[in-house]
């Protein structure tokens, strides 16, 4: 089978898509991956197409901010969705796969499905997109608004509309007017059972799978991220690309807030989420740019992160507690999500963070660490890429 790939955004909507390229390609599939330059995850072995638009250099740029987002719509925003929905396209015509997998933002999918006559395969990293009474849309709102919960999902199918003039460059290109593109054959999810109960409205197309992911490299740890390890416990804090506001006065409170706990910190900066201030250095506080996962987690007390699914998965994974700092999108939700599972004290949004409110979630996560290890016991025997691809491997 022929596979074509494709997936717009940060690392963590393309590490997802590099695991199912390699798995895919261990079966003996042909697997081509179009993904953003310079996204962080590691590509290696896998044949990847560029899409021409770089969202790291975008975040180190503008930030996170929704208000960066408005600002630069016309001179960012757009180009970057122009060369998102036609690139891709292009690529798809191009390659002529016997099946496209793709995550939402490429809105030319259903046309280029359409144009080649193959399935199309639509890849959910977060649950923004299929309506459910149980939940709203991650990215609108954390409360539960009952049976209008299924009203948020229509958000995300209303701003296709914002790019309209794009989907008509694609339609120009494919032969396939707008209106007669269908809708996905399947959709996937990438997301553990252990975070997320599956809704009993969604429909059988849509399948809960489990995270995806590579085999586990053998990544070294650098000299003074082992050495900080072998000094005992720590709370891991880290949140991401995520370059709004003060990353100082940020880096600040969370320092303050794990002392105050009792704790070392190991922070990870990222892509400006957090400096550490020369004033706050110490033998108890170690910063580095960015660290394996899988092998500082297991280790830490607990995990101070931004709550995006890919840090939400991975340490849980390795039974290690949330404190979820939410800041935009999807965080909100997952924040939210942990704490109504029992998984997490009550995520602190960003504006609200203080050394205090942090010492006291840290406080709080005893009382939560029999339950992620319970759903870290579950998520060790899961299979998500391979489930996956069982699926992809039946819709033809």
């Amino acid at each position: 089978m022929r596979l074509l790939l494709a997936t717009a955004g940060s690392r963590g909507d393309v590490e997802p898509f590099a695991a199912l390229a390699r798995r895919a390609a261990t079966r003996g599939h042909e697997v081509r991956l179009v993904a953003p330059d310079n996204s962080g995850a590691d590509l290696t072995g896998v044949d990847t197409v560029s899409m021409g638009v770089d969202y790291s250099r975008m975040i180190e740029d503008q930030g996170v901010s929704i208000a960066a987002a408005l600002r630069s719509y016309r001179n960012v925003v757009r180009p970057v969705m122009h060369a998102v929905i036609v690139e891709s396209a292009r690529a798809a015509l191009e390659y002529r796969p016997d099946v496209l997998v793709t995550h939402p933002k490429i809105l030319s999918a259903p046309l280029v499905a359409h144009a080649l006559s193959i399935p199309h395969v639509m890849v959910e990293i977060v649950p923004a997109m299929t309506p459910t009474r149980a939940f709203p849309a991650a990215g609108t709102t954390t409360r539960d608004l009952g049976f209008l919960n299924r009203l948020t999902y229509r958000a995300a199918a209303a701003s296709s509309a914002m790019f309209r003039a794009d989907l008509k460059e694609v339609s120009a290109l494919t032969g396939v007017k707008i209106r007669d593109a269908g809708p996905p054959v399947a959709t996937l999810m990438p997301i553990s059972p252990a975070i997320l109960h599956r809704p009993a409205d969604w429909p059988s197309s849509v399948h809960l799978t489990g995270p995806w992911r590579s085999p586990p490299a053998d990544a070294a740890l650098s000299p003074d991220v082992a050495e900080f390890i072998r000094g005992g416990g720590y709370v891991y804090a880290g949140f991401g690309s995520m370059a709004t506001g003060d990353p100082i006065a940020r880096a600040r409170e969370v320092v303050r807030g794990i002392r105050e706990h009792g704790a070392r910190a190991l922070l990870v900066t990222g892509l400006g989420g957090l400096e550490l201030p020369a004033d706050l250095r110490g033998d108890d506080t170690l910063a580095v740019r960015s660290v394996d996962h899988d092998a500082v987690l297991p280790l830490a007390d607990a995990a101070v992160h931004h709550g995006g699914i890919g840090t939400v998965h991975a340490a849980t994974r390795a039974g290690a507690a949330s404190v979820v700092v939410p800041f935009i999108a999807d965080q909100p939700f997952w924040g939210e999500q942990l704490h109504a599972s029992g998984l997490a004290p009550a995520p602190i949004p960003q504006r609200k963070l203080s050394a205090s409110r942090l010492a006291a979630a840290l406080a709080a996560v005893a009382n939560h660490r029999a339950a992620v290890a319970s759903a870290a016991e579950a998520m060790a025997g899961e299979d998500g890429t391979g489930a996956a691809l069982a699926i992809l491997e039946g819709v033809r």
